[in-house]
């Protein structure tokens, strides 16, 4: 599956952004980030089956993880954006119901969307 990941932007400090992941499907749903000079970290993830959701230490309390059915989409809501949140964020696709933080457990990738917080 080709996915990809838009809604990227600029806001300040304490704003709110909202990414989407297109298509989804029969398949869960991770969200990664990667800023400059660092490894790419995990941010979220939705099961396709039961929609059990996992997050980030960092970003618990602020992000959320949903599936828009009409859209045929799976979107992250960024609340209360702080700078240390911006990165190129990704979307990628895994088989099964299950999952994990683990970036090498999923199968397709879309490109990124950038996301800049200001201070």
């Amino acid at each position: 599956v080709q996915l990809q990941a838009s809604g990227g932007g600029l806001v300040q400090a304490g704003g709110s952004l909202r990414l989407s992941c297109a298509p989804s499907g029969r398949y869960s749903v991770g969200w990664f980030r990667q800023a400059p000079g660092k490894e790419r970290e995990f941010v979220a993830a939705l099961s396709w089956i039961g929609g059990n959701t996992r997050y980030a230490e960092s970003v618990k309390g602020r992000f959320t993880i949903s599936r828009d059915n009409g859209k045929r989409t799976v979107d992250l809501e960024m609340n209360s954006l702080k700078p240390e949140d911006a990165a190129v964020y990704y979307c990628a696709a895994k088989m099964g119901s299950a999952i994990t933080p683990d970036a090498r457990t999923y199968n397709s990738w879309g490109h990124g969307t950038q996301v800049t917080v200001s201070s």
